[in-house]
């Protein structure tokens, strides 16, 4: 129970984010992981499971981007959700032969 405890202690303090008076460097939230898990599959992946696992990785970078853009804890995290959603949109823009 111990081991629990100081790793659930470790990740509550990873989400606050440091430096603690300005956050910018933060363990990924759940959106995150899930995009960086579906860009690994896409990564090892090739045919229908490649395009599933790249959609994937899009739609959960669009939704942290998202979170980060309308709750980030500063300017600099909400800039890091305008990135991200500009870097969504245009990759899918050249998917789709925009």
């Amino acid at each position: 129970m111990r081991i629990k405890k100081e790793l659930t202690d470790s990740w509550r303090r990873g989400q606050r984010g440091w430096p603690a008076s300005y956050p910018v460097a933060q363990l990924p939230n759940a959106p995150l992981l899930f995009a960086l898990s579906a860009c690994l599959v896409a990564a090892l992946a090739t045919g229908s499971l490649h395009a599933y696992a790249r959609a994937a990785f899009y739609a959960g970078l669009a939704a942290w981007a998202w979170a980060e853009l309308a709750t980030g804890d500063n300017l600099v995290r909400r800039a890091l959700g305008v990135g991200g959603l500009v870097y969504v949109v245009i990759n899918i823009g050249i998917a789709l032969g925009a």
